[in-house]
């Protein structure tokens, strides 16, 4: 009864947190997932990103992560906005980034989850994630039921669709596990044929190197003109895969404050984004992910969609 009782106090204390799902899965070594990672990895997929090539084997234990790791506790948490910010000729950013960065707003509420876990059952050991560390986020939020990985490699949900962050806790703590939710994205190939850049390389494999977010966003070196009017406005990540998924008529608007864009950033035209200067960007994107561009990478992305070859 006890791992009965701490696994509803944990997910009780999560929905009161403002998390929209709380799944627990046992903590094991990934074994379905080596093969595919390693096949991924070997035919180049994650391009310039070579910290996904790091930590091979911490990526699938979670025990090396967290010394006797017993249960992983994978949550999520809506980003969806009430209004989209993309008005007509405007230039796009993704949706997850119109308010403060997710990175501080989850981890304060996995802070403080971990936090009410220790209060209640005791000296617990313990770590919070938020796609910071090597954690295969999506494979265990489908083991805790969370929903499925779908043809776009995004976690989807039946209920709330896949505009939400995922997050970990990996404890030392036996709790009731959740059973994985099957796959429901049947014949659909709505993500696959939207891409622009044919990221989507096969069902369910994404060739990170062609995504418009890994071009406006990680990769730091000129952008291939060959990609040239391929991107369709977005300038800051991309939002296509999901604003065609028919299970996003399911997303609802979020209630985090601290989601909420800037006023002047409800109001930014295409000519604006074309003349921004420096102290615009620090004012409108100070606590954003946006920043993670910097001014220059951000000018780099507005110059590649707005100027005629």
């Amino acid at each position: 009864m006890q791992g009965r009782g701490h696994t509803e106090f944990i997910k009780s204390k999560a929905l009161e947190l403002g998390f929209s799902f709380c799944g627990i899965s046992k903590a094991e070594f990934l074994d379905k997932e080596a093969p595919k990672l390693e096949e991924w990895l070997k035919r180049g997929y994650q391009g310039k990103m070579s910290y996904l090539e790091n930590h091979f084997d911490k990526r699938l234990d979670p025990s090396l992560l967290v010394p006797g790791a017993k249960s992983v506790i994978s949550l999520i948490y809506n980003y969806y906005p009430a209004k989209d910010l993309v008005g007509k000729g405007s230039l796009k950013i993704a949706k997850y980034a119109y308010g403060e960065d997710y990175h501080y707003v989850v981890k304060d509420k996995l802070t403080l989850l971990l936090e009410q876990i220790r209060r209640e059952v005791g000296d617990v050991g313990g770590r919070a994630f938020v796609d910071s560390a090597p954690v295969m986020e999506r494979a265990w939020a489908q083991r805790a039921g969370a929903g499925w990985v779908g043809k776009n490699s995004l976690l989807l949900n039946r209920d709330k669709g896949s505009f939400f962050f995922l997050a970990e806790l990996i404890l030392d703590l036996e709790l009731e596990y959740d059973a994985a939710t099957k796959d429901y994205c049947g014949t659909c190939t709505a993500c696959m044929d939207a891409c622009p850049t044919d990221a989507i390389t096969e069902p369910y494999v994404v060739d990170a190197s062609k995504c418009i977010s890994y071009f406006t966003i990680e990769l730091k070196e000129e952008i291939p003109a060959e990609v040239r009017g391929k991107f369709d406005d977005w300038i800051f990540g991309c939002d296509i895969c999901q604003d065609v998924c028919p299970w996003n008529s399911f997303s609802t608007p979020h209630r985090e404050e601290r989601f909420e864009p800037d006023r002047s950033l409800t109001h930014m035209a295409r000519q604006d984004w074309i003349e921004i200067t420096e102290d615009v960007f620090q004012k409108l994107f100070t606590k954003s992910a946006v920043k993670r561009t910097k001014f220059s990478g951000l000018k780099r992305n507005i110059s590649f969609v707005t100027l005629k070859p």
